[in-house]
């Protein structure tokens, strides 16, 4: 066990945080006959993050230079972010689904635990990667990649989590610390998300398609629009009776005046993405990790629809939540049994194999001086 956990990386964290995004996009739904299996589904999310966690403290406490060289790579460094996130949308699940099976007080502990402990690894990674990026990893402009949002997101996903904790809280003044802290953590992921996406959008442009392997992590942008998107929405649902009424109201506006254009530029990515991995696939992209960005930034698509719908009335954004969770079933199944045959094959946690080498060309100079 302690050998086979030596390339097990962060990006791990994923599976979870999909997994979880499966159980909280069909709870937004509001389907009363899945709702068993929702929370099946939770449970094994939950289940996914303990083994996960045991696995990477093993990790850790063995391959301790294995895991400071994570570090220092800049293309994992980023996916520390989804250890906050996974911890938080575990936490979350708790909160809207596991109390049916743990009780009420239980879901309560459990989501705060998962929330306080997630947004404090968010916030650190938020701060430590972006400086790792800029002291010691060395990019260049076209080495940017989707995957440098992760850290950046998990603030986030702690806006649109921490509101469900609000009414668990005394009233006055806590309820309210609560909810503009949730509010600040949403402009601190919004604007920091903003700095970065100009950079990845530009690396799309001007250098060309991700390599085969990493184009399914373009749809890692869906995750802050959907995210942000339910987030607004989610202080629209809690705001009343905690913050004095103009402000209450001022969020109501903020959930249909930010949500519908975000949410339009979220379906106008997921074209642009689709077509990416159209593209990469008929050029023979294979299974890898990066498969799991098809399910948490769709899932955030789903609950950010599903906040429209609510907010606004409309029908239509109740079926574009609907098809939206169709497409997460169909990433969610791909990423899983893909994970599933390579755990089984034990290809996943092999060695990674290193980069294939051109081979050299000789140059010989002939007596007649040509060159073959």
């Amino acid at each position: 066990m302690v050998t086979a956990v030596r390339h097990l990386g962060p990006n791990w964290y994923a599976s979870v945080m999909g997994t979880a995004a499966l159980a909280l996009g069909g709870g937004a739904l509001g389907v009363d006959g899945l709702r068993e299996l929702l929370v099946g589904v939770w449970a094994l999310s939950l289940l996914q993050l303990v083994v996960l966690l045991a696995a990477r403290v093993l990790h850790w406490t063995h391959h301790l230079g294995q895991a400071r060289a994570h570090l220092q790579d800049p293309a994992v460094a980023p996916f520390y972010g989804c250890l906050a996130m996974a911890l938080l949308a575990v936490g979350a699940g708790a909160l809207s689904l596991g109390r049916d099976w743990i009780g009420e007080p239980a879901a309560v502990a459990l989501g705060s635990v998962l929330f306080v402990t997630g947004t404090a690894v968010g916030l650190a990674a938020a701060v430590a990667v972006p400086y790792l990026l800029a002291v010691r990893h060395r990019v260049e402009p076209g080495q940017a990649s989707p995957v440098w949002l992760l850290p950046l997101v998990a603030p986030m996903v702690s806006a649109a989590v921490g509101p469900q904790l609000v009414l668990h809280l005394p009233p006055g003044q806590p309820r309210e610390t609560l909810l503009y802290g949730c509010f600040a953590l949403f402009g601190l992921s919004l604007l920091g998300t903003l700095l970065m996406l100009t950079l990845v959008f530009a690396r799309l442009v001007t250098s060309g398609p991700l390599p085969l392997v990493l184009t399914p992590t373009v749809f890692l942008v869906l995750g802050p629009l959907g995210q942000s998107t339910t987030a607004v929405g989610a202080f629209a649902d809690f705001a009343p009776g905690v913050v004095p009424p103009p402000y209450a109201a001022g969020f109501g506006l903020l959930a249909v005046l930010y949500g519908v254009p975000v949410l339009g530029f979220a379906l106008l990515w997921l074209a642009l993405a689709a077509a990416h991995v159209v593209r990469a696939r008929r050029q023979g992209m294979r299974f890898a990790m990066t498969w799991w960005a098809f399910t948490f930034p769709v899932g955030t698509c789903v609950t950010g629809a599903a906040a429209l719908g609510r907010h606004t009335g409309l029908a239509a954004y109740h079926w574009l939540a609907v098809g939206l969770y169709a497409v997460l079933v169909a990433g969610w199944s791909a990423a899983a049994s893909g994970t599933v045959r390579g755990l089984l094959s034990g290809e996943l946690l092999a060695a990674p194999r290193p980069a294939p080498v051109a081979p050299r060309t000789v140059r010989v100079r002939t007596r007649s001086g040509a060159v073959r």
